[in-house]
């Protein structure tokens, strides 16, 4: 994806975990970060109480998404993906995408990965990587300031 491009349709889901939502239930209020990761993802795994950190944080101002998006055969077991969620506390929605068919419309190669969107769902911010948590941050203050 190009900044400044629309937010897609969420759709394809093999399965949602904790929530369903749709592009509908997030633009229009809040910014959204929409973040990738993989149960079988090491920087994944590290970045994840930030994650969650911000998504505490700024719940207020922010909706979150997580796409788990499977990396070989051995991440498509739902109890293992499920079982991750709860280790990690990852209580978002998450948008499981065993077909690739959202990380196709994302055109995204990464986990973990950071799609930053402001409320009218253009994007605004991308990172790929486990470093960065401090930048993301910053990206996300930027987008809810100018709000």
């Amino acid at each position: 994806m190009k900044l400044r491009e629309q937010m897609p349709e969420l759709e394809g889901a093999t399965a949602w975990i904790n929530d369903e939502v749709t592009k509908a239930d997030l633009v229009g209020e809040k910014a959204t970060l929409i973040h990738y990761w993989s149960v079988s993802c090491y920087l994944c795994k590290e970045a994840m109480p930030d994650v969650n950190e911000l998504r505490d944080e700024y719940e207020d101002d922010l909706n979150v998404v997580a796409v788990h998006m499977p990396r070989s055969e051995d991440d498509l077991e739902m109890s293992v993906i499920e079982g991750m969620a709860i280790g990690h506390d990852i209580t978002q929605p998450i948008f499981v995408d065993s077909e690739h068919k959202l990380t196709d419309v994302f055109e995204n190669k990464y986990v973990p990965a950071y799609y930053l969107f402001d409320k009218e769902g253009k994007l605004r911010h991308f990172q790929a990587g486990g470093q960065g948590m401090p930048m993301l941050r910053k990206k996300i203050e930027r987008v809810l300031n100018e709000e």
